[in-house]
């Protein structure tokens, strides 16, 4: 073969090597770039109140389970000393979402919010969460019965209020004899019932939890019969439609890998949760820490009671429907 023929052979084997190359290092950047992308989600805060109900959330912020799997994700946890605070907060777009419940939840939309509610939180049965009705020793009261025509502590709007009628009713009390007496701060609602100000009070678990070690009495709590209660995590619309649902669905895998460890050793997390959830002193060492629910859509089974509640009681000015198949909320035609 001439010398020329090999040149010409050489040069085209070398072109041929460089287009190889090429398509390489092009594929490589392409991988390169997806892998990227894939790992640069939207950040997401979550509001949430000093409540148990929000533990995975925290033991997924100290385990570090939010970058698990290879994946970073910027994902804050915010805490706030009101419920109110919390939704302005919400519908402000200052969080993307909130640890809440199907009452506030349902006023955002309302507002002009689109809410979607991904998951229940807790309450996935009777035996997460716990919401009742105490009274002090003094009061003489023993029974919700003796509660007809007697004021109760509690907030207008909230769990523990629709709990409350839902255990008057139970108990056979009519709705003209439960007499609500307006105490919106937590603290002030149990010292009113501790100083027998007020006939009973409703409360969350770990007041209901102080006033046993205090010797107050438990008239009813929701433990027991129908499930009537959660809490559920509410995440703005707009947030997903803007890339939120990448993240959302690396905090979901979080949150489940959180419930995990905790549904397997709750003692691991009581200090994490005596810190976050400021239980009281005098329980800390006892507080029953309840069980968490994998992420799942709350079933209009929750939902739907809670919204006709509101709107028998006032406290919405249209009727709304619960989409259980997607979470989110419609006006009722």
């Amino acid at each position: 073969m001439s010398l020329k023929k090999k040149l010409l052979m050489f040069a085209c084997a070398a072109l041929v090597a460089c287009g190889v190359f090429a398509l390489s290092g092009c594929a490589q950047n392409s991988q390169q770039d997806a892998a990227q992308e894939s790992t640069e989600q939207a950040s997401m805060r979550i509001g949430t109140m000093q409540t148990e109900d929000s533990l995975p959330f925290w033991v997924a912020e100290q385990e570090g389970l939010y970058g698990a799997n290879g994946v970073s994700s910027d994902v804050e946890i915010v805490t706030f000393q009101s419920a109110q605070e919390l939704s302005t907060a919400f519908a402000a777009g200052e969080i993307d979402a909130a640890m809440t419940d199907v009452q506030q939840a349902a006023a955002l939309q309302l507002s002009g919010v689109d809410v979607q509610l991904p998951w229940v939180t807790m309450g996935a049965d009777a035996s997460q969460g716990r919401f009742g009705i105490m009274t002090c020793p003094e009061s003489g009261i023993t029974s919700l019965a003796d509660l007809a025509g007697k004021g109760i502590g509690v907030g207008s709007n909230t769990v523990p209020e629709y709990v409350m009628d839902k255990l008057m009713e139970s108990a056979g009390v009519p709705d003209d004899q439960i007499v609500s007496e307006e105490i919106k701060k937590m603290p002030v609602r149990y010292e009113s019932m501790v100083n027998n100000q007020v006939a009973a009070a409703a409360l969350p678990a770990s007041l209901l939890a102080l006033g046993e070690a205090q010797g107050m009495v438990l008239l009813a709590d929701d433990t027991q019969g129908d499930n009537i209660s959660q809490s559920v995590l509410a995440v703005r619309g707009g947030w997903l439609e803007e890339g939120g649902a990448a993240t959302l669905d690396i905090v979901r895998d979080a949150w489940n890998q959180a419930v995990d460890e905790i549904n397997t050793d709750p003692e691991a997390y009581r200090a994490l949760l005596v810190e976050k959830a400021n239980l009281p002193e005098l329980v800390a060492d006892t507080y029953a820490i309840s069980t968490y629910p994998e992420a799942a859509l709350p079933t209009k089974d929750m939902v739907q009671p809670v919204l006709d509640w509101m709107l028998d009681k006032g406290y919405l000015v249209e009727a709304l429907t619960y989409d259980e198949g997607n979470g989110t909320f419609s006006k009722a035609e």
